[in-house]
């Protein structure tokens, strides 16, 4: 048996994920129509409405050229997400002036003004009734994290068809004073006239979940003329916490559109959205519709990385407190269950490789503009997410025929070996190797990349009962420079929502490490081994890798 050294090097731009498409008129349909971009409800402006259904339903792709004077970048290099002043030249012919812009996005997408940024465009903040195709506020993602320019376009059409409002997604061509900065993802912005697409009432109030905020966090209210002190909010955490079930279920039911909220937990799983709220409470809004009873509706976000695993799961538990405490109902859980396999249908390859291929297709003027290593890039990789469309479709088939997953077995000491560990990076340009060499222990890498701050981990998730417990593993570093971070300093262990005191930091020989956590109640637990330096490297040993049942918490 010849050695094998499996090495997998991931960087943020690079990242390709899978994403799909769906149809639903009332039932499902296994084929994807052709005007995917109307909304399922119009209550504002009906020139508006028809200006942006016109635009997003049109095969072409248009030029934008953004204009800022000297004075207003300097201001966006001091504090990019305050708005200045611009103007954009649409196609050569039509001209917007004072725009207000802004620089957007958070770990991963986020670039500076002098790089390739992405942006948040207010028309009428500083022109009353301004508005760009009927679009009060929109963005220009720069889609460093999706080279394939089409996952947010998909995933925004599979939540709209099956009745979750989600931003509707064209693309455009982008310069900033002159300076080409290539494709970009033009996406509708949560707003009232967002609303009023989808909501007879649009006066209730709409939260930006922010960046890794749970519900009982303090969330921005972007819309609304509800409560101002986040009261809605503080009642839908405090009834998913009540203890006595019998109670729980009808105060959660009268604060939350549950069928609702079960669509939107399967879509996100089965889209495989790890980066949205039920999985990593992060990428959603919050809607409390005044003609729902002021029930709180979820809405998707940042959808641009999305199946990047075919075989991600669909019924391991959700980490999110609304989705935990939905999922921990049975009846809710079958409901869901039945949710999964009503979709099924949708993820036909056919249906899907359509969608995306007619799409590249009215991309292709624009990247053939672009250069032809820019189209063969594209190409490429739109051909990896056929790929995986196909992958999921039978991955997805297997799942929602499999039985409900049991909790994590211990041995009559207590432990339990873990495997399945899954890189993630988050910052810089990560080494992570998974080093499996015949007579060997298998070695977990993490390394940091030249001359940048790294953060990046190791993970696998695993089903526990209530009870305590301790994670444990022995690692090594080597000239290991430590980050101070809230969640940890330099190589440790963890789980994911939490913050560690254990650490490994410059250079040391195998030692242990530990870190101790308690679970109240059935609920998947994502086990981090992780790497937060600016120089070095990190191994951590599989084999001590493991999970320690504790009888009482120290």
């Amino acid at each position: 048996m010849t050695n094998t050294r499996s090495s997998i090097r991931f960087h943020l731009r690079g990242g390709v994920c899978f994403l799909l498409s769906i149809i639903l008129s009332g039932l499902i349909q296994p084929a994807l129509a052709k005007d995917d971009s109307k909304p399922t409800k119009d209550k504002g402006s009906s020139k508006k409405a028809e200006a942006s259904t016109a635009f997003f339903a049109a095969d072409s792709v248009p030029n934008l050229k953004l204009e800022l004077p000297p004075s207003e970048i300097e201001s966006l290099k001091k504090d990019a997400r305050t708005y200045v002043k611009c103007k954009i030249v649409e196609n050569g012919e039509t001209t917007f002036t004072d725009v207000a812009i802004k620089l957007k996005g958070a770990a991963g997408s986020f670039q500076e003004i002098d790089q390739r940024p992405a942006f948040t465009i207010n028309m009428d903040r500083f022109t009353e009734d301004q508005s760009f195709h009927g679009l009060d506020k929109f963005h220009l993602n720069n889609s460093v994290q999706d080279e394939t320019y089409l996952h947010e376009l998909l995933c925004s059409h599979l939540f709209n068809q099956a009745g979750i409002p989600a931003p509707r997604v064209a693309h455009a061509r982008v310069w900033l004073n002159g300076k080409d900065l290539g494709l970009y993802v033009v996406k509708e912005g949560f707003d009232k006239n967002f609303l009023k697409q989808h909501f007879v009432n649009s006066k209730g109030n709409l939260y930006d979940g922010g960046f890794l905020n749970d519900v009982d966090g303090e969330l921005d209210r972007d819309e609304g003329k509800g409560p101002e002190n986040r009261s809605d909010l503080a009642a839908l955490a405090e009834a998913c916490r009540v203890e006595q079930l019998d109670e729980r279920w009808p105060r959660l039911e009268a604060l939350l559109n549950v069928d609702a909220f079960i669509t939107f937990m399967a879509l996100e799983f089965m889209t495989g959205h790890w980066d949205g709220y039920c999985l990593n409470q992060n990428n959603y809004r919050v809607y409390f519709d005044p003609g729902d009873n002021n029930r709180a509706h979820f809405l998707p976000h940042g959808m641009d990385q999305m199946f990047g695993d075919p075989g991600a799961s669909i019924l391991s538990a959700p980490k999110a407190l609304v989705a935990t405490a939905v999922m921990q109902n049975p009846a809710w859980r079958q409901k869901y269950r039945e949710k999964i396999k009503s979709l099924l249908p949708s993820f036909a390859p056919d249906g899907l490789k359509k969608k995306a291929l007619s799409t590249a297709a009215n991309l292709k003027p624009a990247l053939e503009s672009m250069g032809e290593e820019a189209q063969k890039q594209h190409h490429e990789r739109v051909q990896e997410l056929l790929e995986r469309i196909t992958a999921r479709a039978s991955n997805l088939q297997e799942q929602s025929d499999a039985p409900e997953p049991q909790p994590l077995a211990f041995d009559d000491q207590g432990h339990a070996e873990l495997d399945n560990w899954v890189p993630r990076q988050e910052t810089g340009e990560a080494q992570l190797e998974d080093i499996n060499e015949e007579g060997k222990p298998r070695l977990l890498l993490l390394g940091c990349g030249e001359g940048e701050e790294t953060i990046a981990s190791w993970r696998t998730s695993v089903l526990l009962a209530p009870g305590h417990y301790r994670f444990e593993g022995k690692a090594k570093s080597k000239d290991l420079k430590a980050l101070e971070t809230e969640k940890g300093t330099g190589g440790g262990l963890r789980i994911s929502g939490e913050n560690r005191t254990n650490k490994k930091q410059g250079t040391g020989n195998w030692s242990p490490l530990q870190y101790e956590f308690s679970v109240d109640a059935e609920r998947q637990v994502e086990l981090v081994a992780e790497l937060r330096a600016s120089k070095g490297q990190l191994w951590f040993d599989t084999k001590t890798l493991r999970l320690v049942k504790l009888k009482e918490p120290k």
